[in-house]
């Protein structure tokens, strides 16, 4: 559409990870693979923590909201993903582009706040265990959460909207399978500024301000269980928080490098965008199943329980 002497991007066009037919065909059954998977695990994860009665704690109950949303993250970019990689045409509205891009945010940002509510849980857990129940008690458990909902759609809002302000009068091309906010930015004609101060700040306050939470938490875990007598008791600390730690640093590792390194559409960018949007989400629930005796526990319970037959 042409405004004046300018024209108006209908659509972007996603380069995605390969134009060869072979090697999208095989990206397409792999990563098909991936959110099946991604899906059944996370939402086996919400279905035990569920109905299983053992594991209606603080830690699973956080656990069951960040399940929920690797599951809803993975589907914010896989399902896209998996339709440019059977398409000849990797097109892209701006409204779909857009509300990705926002979506990728909220859940960015509130998987960020998941992750230090669950690192400030295990704190409670370990530094402070005789005054566990009273700190973490139902009001306060879904007082964090509601807050770290409420800071992910606040960070998304903000930065959708100053994104919407820019102009897109072409190129068209996003160096990238998705819609992320960096590399769309460097297509805009007008001044990208404000929306660059924009996310630079919010990595700055939510980025490192949960990753010092994060550290500061697991540090007094750590100094904790070091001063236990009991090898019994630090291996059991250690090995509850562990699984945490992993999921934390899988997070921080891939997603802040690539939000705070400047966009090229370069392979690495690639592979960290991958890592943090479709690896991630399949990982967590791994990681806490896997490394979890109480979550192996119920999951043997919930799937070896007989049904009752009522009459």
């Amino acid at each position: 559409m042409e405004v004046g002497n300018t024209t108006t991007v209908t659509s972007f066009v996603l380069l995605g990870l390969s134009n060869n037919p072979q090697v999208q065909a095989v990206l397409f059954v792999l990563l098909l693979g991936i959110y099946l998977l991604t899906l059944m695990g996370n939402l086996t994860m919400l279905l035990v923590i569920r109905t299983d009665s053992h594991l209606h704690t603080p830690m699973y109950f956080f656990l069951s909201h960040l399940s929920f949303m690797d599951a809803f993250y993975s589907s914010v970019i896989v399902p896209k993903l998996l339709e440019n990689l059977l398409s000849k045409w990797k097109t892209i509205s701006p409204l779909e582009c857009f509300t990705q891009i926002s979506l990728v945010i909220f859940s960015g940002a509130t998987e960020a706040c998941l992750l230090s509510v669950m690192a400030y849980d295990r704190f409670q857990a370990v530094c402070h265990p005789l005054l566990y129940v009273v700190a973490m008690n139902k009001k306060v458990c879904i007082g964090l959460v509601g807050t770290s909902w409420a800071i992910g759609m606040g960070t998304s809002l903000i930065n959708s909207i100053l994104l919407a302000q820019q102009h897109f009068c072409g190129p068209n091309l996003v160096r990238s399978f998705a819609c992320e906010l960096p590399p769309v930015l460097l297509l805009t004609c007008s001044d990208p500024y404000i929306s660059v101060v924009s996310i630079l700040t919010t990595l700055a306050v939510l980025g490192f301000g949960t990753l010092v939470l994060l550290l500061g938490s697991y540090t007094r875990i750590i100094m904790t269980a070091l001063g236990i007598n009991s090898s019994m008791g630090r291996s059991k600390i250690f090995s509850t928080c562990s699984s945490h730690f992993l999921v934390v640093t899988i997070f921080y590792g891939s997603g802040v490098f690539r939000y705070m390194t400047p966009a090229s559409g370069s392979a690495l960018e690639q592979v960290l965008s991958m890592q943090y949007s479709v690896v991630t989400p399949l990982l967590n629930p791994l990681i806490y199943s896997l490394k979890n005796q109480e979550v192996k526990a119920a999951l043997r319970r919930v799937f070896t329980r007989k049904p009752r037959l009522t009459f």
